[in-house]
């Protein structure tokens, strides 16, 4: 009978736990995402894996006793909007902090508003401007940066021996971004850029781009691109009979890609997040059992697999809000010591890699982050 009370009494403190935190004073996010434009194959996700995090995050007990609370906005990859969105989630919702958006193009329209009003931010871009171009003392971003995957990218080629390569390249910020950093590093891998191509994300064809590039004879081939863009230049390969490898870049590695680019993604290699292979990592890897929980609640709990199966960018928004979670945790909500704490964040094992953030890295992701990936019969296969 007493252990019968105790039961009873411990799930009352339990009940009246979640209640309090219910109805505790909310803390803010503003969580904008590209769900309806060129991106939202990136971006709905994104919202889905935030709300799940929220939940998760609540249901544990809060932040100090407090809930969490998404605002979520649609900037529709627009930069226009998403300037207008970030104004509106600062002055009108008084948001904590931010989360997003989506694309490189409207995290760069967002962020003066952000610097100016001074809002912790952690954008989901895949490009280094949001962390690279000053100021950026109050943004920061979760997916790897763009030099990290060029990095990791240009370290495999070198290992093969590879010496001579040609590149293509989106006409849009995050396209760019990828251009100057494979120029910049080039040299410093050994490796010459015989020819190099750009296009427009909305392009359908980048045949006229890649006969000039097999002109050139190049012993591998770069692409610089998200979303379809990528498929189609996969598919141009493939039918223009290159030879040489293609090599995507970190923000392609989704079971979409195989998807659209049917035959032609086969053999294409590219860097991606340690979530796409996890179960060839060895136990050591402290990412794996990290990742597992992740893929666990994704698909398990919430099955959102159903819709948009798991890809590189899925855990992106899990460690923004993580971060800034674990920030709130030790340093509360006001503005000046919650950045100075999502600056100090050390060692948290994220579904994206470890972070180690400074104040001259707003990122905190290294090469250790990435895996190089083939694409195998379909499947993704850990090259390193």
């Amino acid at each position: 009978m007493g252990k019968l009370f105790g039961m009873v009494g411990l799930c009352w403190v339990v009940l009246l736990a979640s209640i309090g935190v219910q109805a505790a004073e909310p803390i803010k996010l503003g969580a904008f995402f590209d769900l309806t434009g060129p991106s939202s194959a990136v971006g709905t996700p994104t919202k889905l894996v935030a709300e799940m995090v929220i939940k998760k995050i609540n249901d544990e007990g809060g932040i100090n006793g407090r809930p969490l609370q998404l605002v979520i906005a649609d900037d529709e990859g627009d930069p226009t909007k998403a300037a207008i969105i970030a104004k509106k989630f600062i002055e009108s919702d008084k948001v904590v902090a931010i989360i997003g958006p989506t694309r490189t193009d409207t995290g760069m329209a967002s962020k003066p508003i952000i610097e100016q009003s001074k809002v912790p931010t952690i954008m989901c871009v895949g490009g280094d401007p949001p962390v690279t171009v000053k100021p950026f003392q109050w943004t920061f971003k979760s997916p790897q940066r763009t030099s990290v995957a060029v990095q990791k990218t240009y370290g495999y080629l070198k290992k093969k021996g590879v010496q001579k390569i040609a590149i293509i390249t989106a006409g849009d910020g995050f396209g760019k971004d990828g251009k100057s950093w494979l120029e910049k590093m080039a040299p410093d891998f050994g490796l010459t850029i015989l020819a190099a191509e750009s296009f427009q994300p909305t392009d359908s064809d980048m045949t006229t781009q890649l006969v000039k590039l097999k002109a050139a004879s190049p012993e591998a081939i770069v692409c610089w691109t998200i979303g379809k863009a990528g498929s189609i230049v996969a598919k141009n390969v493939k039918q223009l009979g290159i030879q040489a490898p293609l090599f995507q870049c970190h923000g392609l590695p989704d079971p979409v890609y195989i998807q659209l680019a049917g035959e032609a993604s086969e053999g294409n290699i590219m860097p991606s997040t340690k979530l796409m292979a996890v179960n060839q990592l060895p136990d050591s890897d402290p990412q794996k059992k990290v990742i597992q929980e992740f893929i666990r609640l994704y698909t398990d709990v919430f099955q959102y697999d159903k819709q948009f199966p798991i890809n590189t960018h899925s855990g992106y928004a899990w460690d923004a809000i993580y971060i800034i979670a674990n920030a709130m945790k030790k340093a509360g909500v006001e503005n000046e010591k919650l950045r100075d704490a999502i600056e100090n964040t050390k060692g948290y094992v994220g579904v994206s890699g470890v972070y180690n953030i400074t104040s001259e890295d707003h990122n905190g992701l290294g090469i250790d982050s990435m895996v190089m990936v083939q694409i195998v019969k379909g499947q993704w296969k850990m090259l390193d």
